[in-house]
């Protein structure tokens, strides 16, 4: 197992942000640090204990998704291996413990302000919504759909990015109207393209891609770079393709056991919903360790390495 769970870093480098999980810090004009703390958030609010390896998790499993990805589009990923991270940022060395496994640097870029949610089955806050109203983002869908039919193909779904609260879904037109026709149809077909591919490779490990997001960006010369995380349990829904059954909901490798154990507090009339969230036991902070690590696992078919 890796060292004490990471709940905040603290590096000799000027801090750009401190997000909900991951801390960016500037190393040059054209290259960030992102660090993926142990950090959790659920139903929006950022929990007191810690999930051992969950940083871990998200930066190894996204460079892998940022290498394999390499051939569908470019992405601001440079490298993810701490060794290499001290040797380009020297003054980073006493600090090497805190970087391994959760560090990235990235090519610093100018974030799109909207997000790209390409959907591939009917669940989530698109199913709510189509079960409701029949639409997605207010457009209609075929009648007669289940909760987590395969959608073919899949759709694209772009949402506002919320500083705070929830994202809300948008039409593919608002989001034309935003940036512009060019650049919105670009979006889309690189994100349906992500999606296709990384949906391919790993059915054929047991996995469906349910749903996932993309974030893009442009570097100061104007290249259009894939961002952020890609294709990690915070960022989309897993679900084993042995147990898929449409018509209901799935189970799924990500956070879902924190999420069951604070539904049951709001179920009872314990917790209202806002920060702060009740206290973790032991069992709950374990099971969700369990299932980002399994995840990790399953997709690139190799063991998170212990001494990370």
């Amino acid at each position: 197992m890796s060292a004490t769970p990471l709940t905040e870093s603290t590096l000799p480098l000027p801090l750009l942000r401190r997000g909900k999980v991951r801390e960016v810090y500037t190393v040059d004009d054209d290259t960030l640090l992102l660090i993926a703390s142990d950090r959790v958030s659920a139903f929006d609010v950022v929990i007191a204990e810690p999930i051992p390896r969950k940083g871990a998790v998200l930066t190894q499993m996204s460079a892998y998704w940022f290498r394999r990805l390499a051939d569908v589009t470019p992405s601001h990923y440079l490298t993810a291996d701490a060794d290499a991270i001290v040797e380009r940022v020297p003054e980073l060395a006493p600090h090497r413990d805190v970087l391994a496994g959760r560090a990235m640097l990235a090519r610093r870029t100018t974030p799109v302000p909207f997000e790209c949610v390409v959907r591939g089955y009917l669940s989530g806050s698109a199913w709510k919504e189509y079960r409701q109203a029949g639409t997605l983002a207010g457009e209609a869908l075929p009648e007669g759909l289940v909760e987590s039919e395969k959608l073919e193909p899949p759709i694209f779904s772009p949402a506002t990015k919320a500083e705070t609260g929830h994202d809300e879904n948008i039409t593919f037109n608002q989001m034309s109207e935003g940036l512009g026709p060019e650049l919105a149809r670009r979006l889309r077909d690189l994100s349906i393209a992500l999606y296709t591919s990384a949906a391919e490779e790993s059915i054929g490990r047991g996995i469906i891609i349910a749903d996932t997001k993309f974030e893009f960006g442009h570097t100061a010369e104007g290249e259009l770079l894939l961002i952020d995380e890609v294709l990690t349990p915070d960022s989309s829904r897993f679900w084993p393709l042995d147990r898929y059954q449409a018509g209901r909901g799935q189970p799924s490798f990500d956070k879902q056991p924190l999420r069951d154990f604070l539904d049951g507090y709001r179920e009872r009339g314990d917790w209202d919903g806002n920060a702060p969230a009740p206290s973790l036991p032991p069992e709950v902070i374990q099971a969700t360790s369990t299932r980002y690590q399994d995840a990790y696992l399953r997709i690139t078919g190799e063991t998170l390495p212990a001494d990370l």
